[in-house]
């Protein structure tokens, strides 16, 4: 295998599904390499190519949306509710690796499309199911979206608001866990890797690139010059060591500190403030928790009197946990984005050269593919149905009949 080939180079994938999720996980298999064939409905296609569009969302005239999770595949429209239809996506299953779907359990039983569905027609299917709410209890056939299911059901929502409703700071391994998993995923490409090459991978990803692919629709509305609306501030901390503050030029910092009785003298010393660490009223762990308003606003004084530059240097010398905290504009431009892998070019006609969102998993020795654009509704019905052994009078016949949707791009 030619090293600048992706890992996944001829793997066949079906991408069964809608909007986020499911489409996601098949975004990161063509990042690799991997021909992934997106399953649209008739008459309009997947609902995710007009996102952006949708109220109260960023609005544009780029199909950002599209663009960010359907890059690098080819579009076949099937009816699935006609019989013609449901049987040409079967002889594409017959060929394929890997299936992704995250329709909800009753439509693929309405549609013969479950696992004991699709087993017999190739044994040797990965069948890649994600639902909403398990497979199992009350809830396994509620529709769902990640802003229902994943942020309000698990909690996180309430967790992360103040008091009043404000927005407040992350809780423990918000994104430890999340990008653990797209660890767990870069490892088994490595594995996959290796049996197809015998050779061992260094496989990676990061915390900043797994974060901005979790934030990648808001990134990539403002790489789209999308239209936002306004957001408030959030409210003061509980912990005086674990909080935002702003510098003297108005930007806004968050500093963490894990381990305070070795690292809260340090980031006196940082200050200029050596007594801090000693005095009554903060020497300890519960004289702090006691005095958090008080040590909060005696850092917000010191904190807003010099630039954000002046901390970054301090907190460099005096190894202070820390980072910026940016607005969208700010981290969409930062430079760290594009040397972490997570901002990468695409050639869109029409557009130039633009940005997109890149998956956050990477591989020694191994090239992603250049991202190539969306495709149009239906723009490659014909082309797949032939590849999968349809004859030219055969696939007229889906179209004609309605069980098939062919367009061009325009």
């Amino acid at each position: 295998m030619n090293e600048n080939d992706g890992v996944l180079e001829g793997l066949k994938v079906i991408d069964c599904a809608t909007y986020v999720a499911g489409p996601a996980a098949a975004t990161i298999l063509s990042d690799f390499g991997a021909d992934v064939v997106k399953i649209e409905r008739p008459p309009d296609g997947d609902l995710w190519r007009t996102f952006s569009s949708v109220p109260g969302y960023p609005s544009s005239d780029f199909t950002y949306t599209w663009l960010l999770t359907s890059r690098n595949k080819r579009s076949i429209v099937l009816d699935l509710t006609k019989n013609a239809g449901r049987d040409a996506l079967l002889r594409l299953v017959a060929g394929a690796d890997v299936f992704v779907t995250n329709f909800q359990p009753s439509l693929l039983a309405k549609f013969r499309l479950t696992w004991e569905d699709l087993r017999p027609v190739n044994q040797r299917l990965i069948y890649a199911l994600l639902t909403g709410y398990g497979e199992r209890g009350e809830d396994a056939d509620s529709p769902a979206y990640d802003g229902l299911a994943y942020w309000a059901r698990s909690g996180l929502m309430t967790s992360v608001t103040g008091a009043d409703g404000t927005p407040s700071g992350a809780r423990p391994a918000m994104g430890d866990h999340p990008t653990a998993a797209t660890l767990f995923g870069a490892i088994m490409l490595g594995l996959y890797r290796r049996e197809r090459t015998g050779l061992g991978s260094k496989v990676s990803t990061s915390l900043m690139a797994a974060g901005a692919w979790a934030n990648s629709v808001d990134f990539q509305a403002k790489l789209s010059s999308a239209r936002f609306p306004v957001r408030k501030a959030g409210e003061s901390p509980l912990n005086p060591l674990i909080a935002a503050y702003l510098s003297s030029d108005q930007h806004a910092m968050i500093i963490a500190l894990l381990d305070p009785e070795r690292e809260f003298s340090r980031l006196c010393a940082a200050l200029d403030e050596p007594d801090l660490a000693t005095s009554p009223l903060f020497a300890t762990q519960e004289a702090r928790k006691e005095n958090s308003p008080e040590l909060h606003a005696i850092l917000q004084s010191q904190f807003e009197t010099k630039p954000l530059g002046h901390w970054r240097e301090k907190f460099r010398t005096y190894d202070i946990k820390w980072s910026p905290l940016p607005t969208l504009d700010e981290a969409v431009r930062d430079p760290q984005m594009r040397d972490c892998g997570a901002i990468v070019n695409v050639d869109y006609p029409g557009h130039g050269v633009i940005e997109t969102v890149s998956s956050p998993v990477f591989i020694a020795d191994s090239e992603k593919r250049k991202p190539q654009v969306p495709p149009e509704y239906g723009e490659h019905t014909r082309a797949i149905l032939q590849e999968a052994g349809f004859s030219a009078g055969e696939i007229e016949r889906l179209i004609q009949s309605g069980a098939a949707v062919a367009r061009d791009r325009k």
